[in-house]
């Protein structure tokens, strides 16, 4: 089985760097393409991966083809794609909005695998959500699992509207959580703490919730009454963030993320 991942930027040689580690490739039956001389580059120096700049010398030979480029540069590709793949190849995309149907318009193709990753794939503690069309098959769908949880977890969603709103959720939210350190961070500071101490401070407390939170099977709820006494700290800073509606503020955040990924797959699919 060889697999072309088309766009070499973060995402691109996260993927290519992740599925080399599967049991069901070889770094030499990955297929790297950009037309960046620089990206091509650092492909040649980071690995043994196979490294292209041109569709025609790569597309007919892969079976899965991985497609992680900006979605402006979508139907470009696409009809670039359309006179070179086969109907046997199955097409992976982390394109954001860009719906099945577009792809199978322009590519012809009718395996697709639409899929929603986050940055923290980068370290191998991503998490995937992906959808198949109906040609997917079932061994097909467990090799794309497979593929996918070199970089952390995946997640199989029912329709592509739970793709759009793992957007809003897993997708953009790292910076959520990146959002509510750096203004804990800037408390520290302004508390007196140095900026390694307050670095210390937040990574390391939000590093040991995450870690209770994932060892057992207590909600969030649960885990804050067992931190928060009555009268206490915990509790005035819980009654500082009700009074001031944050739990509404994050689940609006979220839904901004999701209603614009909605937007977005309007937008490809009116180009």
């Amino acid at each position: 089985m060889k697999v072309l991942v088309i766009g070499a930027g973060n995402m691109g040689l996260t993927y290519a760097k992740g599925m080399s580690k599967s049991k069901l490739l070889k770094k030499e039956n990955i297929m790297v393409l950009d037309t960046s001389e620089e990206k091509l580059e650092e492909v040649n120096q980071l690995s043994n991966f196979d490294a292209h700049r041109n569709l025609v010398d790569c597309v007919p030979n892969a079976d899965i083809i991985f497609i992680a480029v900006k979605p402006y540069h979508a139907i470009d590709l696409f009809k670039k794609l359309e006179p070179l793949v086969n109907t046997e190849q199955l097409l992976i995309s982390i394109m954001a909005g860009v719906k099945i149907e577009t792809i199978k318009e322009i590519t012809g193709l009718t395996k697709i695998i639409r899929a929603m990753p986050n940055l923290p794939a980068q370290i191998g503690k991503g998490l995937t959500s992906y959808v198949a069309s109906a040609e997917v098959s079932r061994i097909e769908l467990l090799t794309v699992e497979s593929l996918l949880d070199t970089t952390g977890k995946s997640v199989l969603v029912k329709d592509e509207n739970f793709i759009d709103a793992s957007t809003g959720i897993s997708g953009s939210g790292p910076a959520y959580v990146f959002y509510f350190m750096q203004s804990m961070m800037e408390a520290a500071l302004q508390m007196g703490f140095s900026p390694s101490v307050s670095k210390v401070l937040v990574a390391q407390t939000f590093t040991g919730a995450i870690e209770l939170f994932n060892q057992n099977n207590l909600s969030p709820n649960s885990w804050m009454k067992k931190v928060a006494s009555k009268g206490g700290t915990t509790q005035a800073a819980l009654d500082s963030m009700d009074d001031n509606n944050v739990g509404e503020l994050i689940k609006e955040a979220a839904f901004a993320a999701f209603d614009r990924a909605v937007e977005l797959g309007k937008e490809k699919q009116d180009v």
